[in-house]
């Protein structure tokens, strides 16, 4: 699992506010197009999803679509290496920027439209709605903008490549570059299904021309198999060891598809080399060398720097998983991390820095050091409650189950917003119920205010909130699978009828509501 979440694109809270459901445009101060104007110079459209289409259509411009929230640390990570840079400020005038906020009014509503779930997700479309490309964000700046630019000037939409490329013809350099740097984890299944996408990424890889595209096409290969459970079937592991080790002797090339490495090294290592064998410490050793290399590479955002941090750490603990690492690594993450924390000012690009640092220390055994960074940083996040998460999580490790519990609730207490209070709320139920599941009367209450959350809140059983919701009632008839805690099921359930009642009998939510906390068939 990656450190940092999906694809990494923010949005500054104070310079693109969260988008309006509402009937007519209402930006603030208007650009000579008629878009809001914001202070960093960037037009973010604030208002009806279809007006700003209807814009775009108007003006023959594609529309760039963010979805993301305020709290997520790599929609933070952009604030301060992508959108208020010069170059992307002036591309921002060749298409529509929008944003929506996952917490604002009917956004789940549109994300469910849209088939975008993770935080942050980006889609550029074009003119007339067709959707051209998912851009990805965990690579570096440099390389997102080289991206948009080759969405900006596609000629089709990257499904249309796709069919073209799997039906044998004739790509462009640019074209087969697009196929290779869209963003797969957050297709959501728009271009294939997920079985499917491994066999399509292995096409791609063999028949994509020789070189650097080709190469990307082969580590994303490398990636899904390595992440597929069950493993893969006739899979030739060797060769993919023998590329892979290329890449990692190749500083360019590496650094060219760092997202990739340095978020799944155990994963990959794990799966083309058995355990403690010559070619997985040899792999190991080259995969480590390369990642002190992009660590000491001061054109990478920090946040981007740490991550490599990470994939040492993670590297480290591949054979030995609870034994301790080696001095000289614990006093360069100790180090390093001092050092981050000193050098990081502003507020936004800390809430990426902060978590990826956390989960650095907290992966190298360094709890106490981890709490004393987070607990820190509680009285400078604009979203506090993201850290005490971390801080639960945490204390879970040390076993300290009260301490844990305690967390969980100030995180839901402290949170913001009707998705993001769903969300803490249902991670704190479900930390209740590992933790604590004698405790009926606590677990009863806090299930109870989730509901009441739900049926305060207009959509709430559409994309994001769906999911939240099938797993909190999974955890719930689970927590109750003999029948002993059958008293407060039927009272939340009763409390659930209720809000499905007030549904239109037309609207879909309704029976995705009336599926909620059914006892598993047998």
């Amino acid at each position: 699992m990656s450190l940092r979440t999906a694809a990494i694109v923010a949005l500054l809270i104070s310079v693109a506010p969260a988008l309006s459901i509402a009937a007519n445009l209402k930006p603030a101060t208007m650009s000579a197009s008629g878009q809001a104007k914001s202070p960093d110079g960037i037009a973010w459209y604030d208002g009806d999803i279809d007006a700003a289409f209807a814009y775009a259509k108007a003006h023959d411009k594609p529309l760039f679509l963010y979805w993301g929230a305020a709290w997520c640390p790599p929609c933070n990570q952009v604030k301060a290496t992508i959108f208020n840079r010069q170059d992307f400020i002036e591309r921002s005038g060749f298409f529509v920027p929008v944003h929506i906020d996952g917490d604002a009014p009917g956004a789940q509503k549109l994300g469910d439209r849209f088939k975008v779930r993770a935080y942050p997700t980006m889609i550029l479309f074009k003119s007339d709605g067709k959707e051209i490309t998912r851009l990805p964000g965990e690579v570096d700046a440099d390389r997102y903008l080289k991206t948009l630019t080759l969405g900006l000037n596609a000629n089709h939409p990257v499904k249309e490549t796709l069919a073209a490329a799997l039906a044998g013809k004739k790509l462009s350099a640019d074209e087969w570059r697009l196929l290779a740097f869209y963003s797969w984890e957050t297709d959501e299944q728009q271009l294939v299904g997920s079985s499917d996408l491994l066999p399509t990424l292995q096409r791609l890889a063999k028949i994509a021309p020789a070189g650097d595209t080709a190469t990307r096409l082969a580590l994303s290969v490398l990636v899904a198999a390595a992440n597929q459970k069950p493993e893969p079937v006739s899979f030739d592991k060797a060769a993919a060891s023998k590329q892979l080790m290329g890449v990692l002797a190749t500083p360019r090339i590496a650094r060219d598809n760092m997202d990739l490495l340095v978020n799944y090294p155990a994963e990959i290592v794990g799966f083309v080399a058995p355990p403690k064998s010559a070619p997985r410490a040899a792999l190991v050793l080259a995969f480590d060398k390369a990642m002190q290399v992009l660590d000491a590479d001061r054109r990478l955002s920090k946040t981007d720097r740490l991550s490599a941090l990470a994939a040492q750490v993670s590297l480290a603990r591949i054979d030995v998983p609870q034994g301790p690492l080696s001095a000289g690594l614990l006093q360069q993450v100790k180090a390093r991390i001092a050092e981050t924390d000193r050098a990081t000012t502003d507020v936004y690009e800390r809430q990426s820095v902060i978590n990826i640092a956390g989960h650095i220390l907290t992966d190298a055994g360094l709890l106490a050091e981890s709490d004393l960074l987070l607990k820190a940083e509680l009285q400078r996040s604009h979203s506090p409650y993201y850290f005490m998460l971390s801080l639960a999580s945490n204390a879970k490790k040390r076993g300290d189950n009260a301490a844990a519990i305690g967390w969980y609730e100030q995180a839901y207490q402290a949170s913001k917003g009707p998705a993001t209070r769903l969300q803490w709320g249902a991670t704190y139920l479900s930390g209740l119920i590992d933790l604590a599941p004698q405790d009926e009367a606590r677990i009863g209450s806090v299930a109870r205010s989730v509901f009441e959350q739900v049926g305060q809140t207009p959509g709430a059983f559409y994309e994001r909130n769906r999911s939240v919701l099938e797993r909190v009632s999974r955890k719930l008839t689970d927590w109750n699978k003999s029948g002993q805690h059958a008293a407060v099921l039927r009272s939340v359930r009763a409390q659930l009828d209720d809000v499905c009642r007030k549904l239109p009998a037309a609207d879909d939510q309704r029976s995705t509501c009336q599926g909620l906390l059914k006892p598993a068939k047998v």
